[in-house]
């Protein structure tokens, strides 16, 4: 039997959780999940982590970074714990800044893997394909105005860079 691929875990989260517009409340599905999120300053190159403490996961975002890359990190370690939780169930899974979307030469190696299905779930999740399909249909493009694409992602509350990739990427 083939393993669902993140996006479509991602969007199955989503229908549990009857989520049909933008926000996302990455808060709420974590709460859904029985999955505590804690704040807390870290190193600036820490985004976040997910372990299991005493039967409970947690995932722990840096209270430093900026609240669309926060909203970010815990979807990304939602995806780690929806997709890979054997993995974290007797450890930390610590995540120093990645590359949002972007696969580099390193991606192909064994726990390089994990963040790359880690980032497209958490694409999946905060952009859903029909809401942000949606979203693109509602606005004219223009390859000089980048208004559009700010503005897609304010609504979506990510990056301007994040829903770029997102929008070429379905498109």
């Amino acid at each position: 039997m083939k393993t669902p691929s993140p996006a479509a875990e991602a969007k199955e989260l989503l229908r549990q959780c009857d989520i049909t517009s933008a926000p996302v409340p990455v808060d709420l599905i974590a709460k859904y999940l029985g999955v505590e999120v804690r704040f807390a300053p870290l190193d600036d190159e820490l985004s976040g982590m997910v372990f299991i403490k005493d039967g409970r996961p947690i995932i722990g975002v840096n209270a430093l970074h900026h609240p669309n890359r926060q909203r970010f990190t815990i979807a990304h370690e939602l995806g780690h714990f929806v997709l890979h939780r054997e993995l974290i169930t007797n450890s930390v899974h610590v995540d120093k800044q990645f590359r949002v979307l972007m696969r580099d030469g390193s991606a192909g190696t064994g726990t390089q893997k994990i963040e790359v299905e880690a980032n497209q779930f958490a694409a999946a999740l905060l952009m859903p394909d029909a809401l942000v399909r949606k979203a693109i249909s509602q606005h004219t493009f223009d390859i000089d105005d980048d208004t559009p694409l700010t503005e897609l992602a304010k609504q979506f509350k990510v990056s301007r860079q994040t829903m770029e990739y997102r929008v070429r990427n379905l498109i």
